[in-house]
This record gives C-alpha cells, structure tokens and sequence, in this order.
C-alpha cells in the first residue's frame, strides 16, 4: 500500500526530528527542509501529500510559502505557529491554510488533525466523483473539467486556490441547498473553527469576483449561501 507522504518545513531541528520521527512511526513518508527555499525544492522533487509548515522561517514567511503552495499546488498544509492571536490564524487560513497547532503542541494531536485533513479530502473527492459525472460542467459562461480540478471562464483558465474550486463544488454540487457558514466551514476546512467565519466570506467573495457570479453565488441573509438552482 502507497503510503502518505508528508514534507515537514521547520527551522527548529529538534521539532523537525520529533515530527518526522513520530510521524513515520505512524506510518507515513516523511522528508524535512530547515528554510523556505528549501522546502520548496523538496516540495518539487518530493511530491508530497500534505505539507507540515511552521509560520516562522529563516529566509521568507510560512504565509508567503503558504501562498506559492496554494497557487501550483493542490496539497493540504497544516501550519504550525507559535503565535496564539486569532487574526494570526484567521489570516493563515485566509492564505489556504487548512488547518493549524500552535506551539508547544502533543504530538498526538498533530497526528490526528493530520488523519483529520487527509479523511476529509478523501471524503471530498468522492463527493466531487459523485457530482463529477459529467467529464466537463457547463453554466452559464463557465466551465468545469472536474477530473483536472480547472475551472474557465468564456475559455480562459481562471486561477482559484483550492479551497475555493471545493467551495465551489460543494455550492454547485447542491444547487439550490441553503449552507449556513458553518456548516461550509466545517465542510470545507472540516474542523471546529476558534474563531469566527469570516474566511468562508472572504473565500465565497473571491469565488464570485474570479467567476463574476454574484447572480450564482447568492447570500441568504442571515443564514449563509446557495448557488441558484436555475444556473445551468
């Protein structure tokens, strides 16, 4: 069986080794990079599933890696910070961040969230298989090749994050379905959020300029969103 690789970007040695070490112990494919421009060198060469991202790096910001990752990349990232502030974290996720830890952490939770991320994505892509029977999805003056996750717009490529192509699929997959921003969050980003749900209005706020689809994409005032039954 293929097992799930994991590459670790932290600067700190000993946390380095005591992730790799605890997470192959549980069965996955570690690799660790000390700085940001390598960890975007492993990241090429190593392929990895999910990506383990302190905030703090010698050479460049985690948020900065967490914006490169989430624009070539569709991989998870878990981002570990020393920093407890909510907007800290609500911005990290913002950046595509699927979920944080901050330090000092237990090495169990790290593994669990880890588990966590990586059901939940197995989960969406067989929802997106179930709403992805047809090999490209057209409405209105958009189009989706599903299997690639693309989406394009009168022909041309439109680049969304990977959060928002699954938001996307979540709202088109249920057309007509109210989702109140929790239950968004808890779907898209599947944990129980510490804060509030301002980064599922950020993120649909993106989704509707990239798409011009505030007609699509409708606010449900004081409940959450839908995506209009009518948009096909």
């Amino acid at each position: 069986m293929k097992k799930t690789k994991i590459l670790i970007i932290e600067d700190e040695g000993p946390i380095a080794d005591l992730l790799a070490y605890g997470l192959s112990m549980e069965g996955f494919l570690t690799r660790t990079a000390s700085s940001g421009a390598e960890g975007m060198k492993e990241l090429e060469q190593f392929n990895p599933d999910l990506l383990l991202l302190d905030w703090m790096l010698p050479d460049q910001s985690g948020l900065d890696i967490c914006k490169k990752v989430t624009t070539n990349y569709n991989i998870p990232i878990f981002m570990i910070t020393a920093k407890s502030d909510i907007t800290d974290k609500v911005l990290g996720l913002e950046f595509g961040a699927d979920d944080y830890i901050t330090k000092p952490f237990d090495l169990r939770e790290v593994v669990a969230r880890i588990r966590t991320i990586l059901r939940r994505l197995d989960q969406a892509n067989q929802g997106d298989r179930e709403a992805e029977k047809e090999t490209v999805i057209r409405f209105k003056n958009i189009e989706i090749v599903a299997e690639e996750r693309l989406v394009k717009k009168e022909g041309m490529l439109v680049d969304l994050t990977p959060k928002e192509f699954d938001l996307l699929m979540t709202l088109f997959g249920h057309k007509g379905k109210i989702f109140t921003r929790t239950e968004l969050l808890d779907f898209i980003w599947g944990y129980d959020f510490a804060g509030d749900t301002r980064t599922v209005d950020t993120h649909i706020q993106r989704l509707r300029k990239k798409l011009d689809a505030s007609d699509l994409i409708t606010t449900v005032f004081g409940i959450g969103y839908k995506f209009e039954k009518q948009a096909e």
